[in-house]
């Protein structure tokens, strides 16, 4: 089995920037894709943005260029899914479907997945009315009528930042309270484009090309109707894809991959960027700045274990 010197976990802005850098700096970077080639971005229908394309990109066409780029200067994607990785020691392990790899150095870019309502209409609409991202898809619902689902600082961030566009915004939440800091409850109760429905549960999205309705159900009366609407924002939390290497690295208390401002997580040679390690900006431009990062700083790392193994050549 030969060894790696850098292999890039994700293929997403994180993953594909981490690529560009490494492979410029001659390390013949491999990159193993995850499930899905392009991450959060090749299921985004427009991006609109991201720096260099004044008249807008769709995702996956932005993944594309940024993986030719990559490619371009000597990185290598590989279509498949990391399943486990061993980090106790100097060189690491790392297991896919097809095969056994070993490496000098890592960089996690396996982003965040959003955490879905898991109702009918939901999946089937992602991009065509459903959205977990007012800041990516806010602009294309201008004097649309939205909903936004969910009760904490992310759904009211987001609610206020839709209200930029939408003609009304009404928020969805199962309790009878938000769990929202009071500074943002308080935005949101003085804009007049806010309205809200307590103790709240969307049971369905529905439309065939688009959204067109959705169905809601009282949690304390059962009593269900169905409503016309335009577009659905589901902001319940993200789920970081990081679950193969707990145990392994220090995560926060969400299971994001906790790291230093260089990117560097808890085991050295083990970098991590984008969203599987921010909670807060979720964007594909902050991402492939932080891939950039992971490059440069795991370029050094792989530097100086040469110069610890050849000690004093020049």
């Amino acid at each position: 089995m030969s060894v790696e010197k850098v292999i890039i976990i994700g293929s997403g802005p994180a993953g594909l920037t981490a690529a560009i850098y490494a492979a410029r700096a001659d390390l013949n970077p491999l990159v193993i894709s995850g499930p899905q080639l392009g991450g959060q971005p090749s299921i985004t229908n427009e991006v609109e943005n991201f720096p260099g394309f004044p008249e807008g990109i769709t995702g996956p066409e932005l993944v594309q260029k940024i993986q030719k780029q990559a490619e371009r200067f000597g990185a290598r994607v590989e279509f498949d899914e990391v399943t486990e990785v061993g980090l106790s020691v100097s060189s690491f392990r790392i297991k896919t479907h097809s095969k056994e790899h070993e490496a000098k150095a890592i960089i996690i870019a396996t982003g965040a997945s959003a955490r879905k309502l898991g109702v009918p209409g939901e999946v089937k609409l992602i991009g065509r009315g459903v959205s977990y991202c007012a800041t990516c898809d806010g602009f294309f619902f201008k004097e649309k009528d939205v909903v936004v689902v969910g009760g904490g600082d992310s759904a009211l961030e987001e609610a206020l930042f839709l209200t930029r566009f939408a003609s009304s915004v009404r928020i969805i939440h199962r309790r009878d309270q938000l769990r929202a800091g009071p500074t943002l409850q308080g935005r949101a109760e003085r804009n007049q484009k806010i309205d809200d429905s307590w103790n709240t549960v969307v049971t369905q999205v529905n439309g065939e090309d688009g959204v067109e309705s959705r169905t809601l159900k009282n949690v304390k009366t059962d009593e269900t109707s169905t409503l016309p609407i335009d577009g659905v924002f589901i902001f319940i939390g993200h789920v970081p894809n990081a679950q193969i290497f707990e145990g392994q690295l220090e995560m926060d208390e969400n299971g994001h991959l906790l790291t230093d401002k260089l990117a560097h997580t808890s085991v050295p040679g083990v970098f991590a960027a984008g969203e599987v390690a921010d909670p807060i900006f979720r964007q594909s431009i902050t991402s492939a700045g932080e891939g950039a990062k992971a490059a440069i700083e795991a370029d050094k790392y792989l530097a100086e274990l040469e110069d610890r193994a050849y000690p004093g050549r020049k």
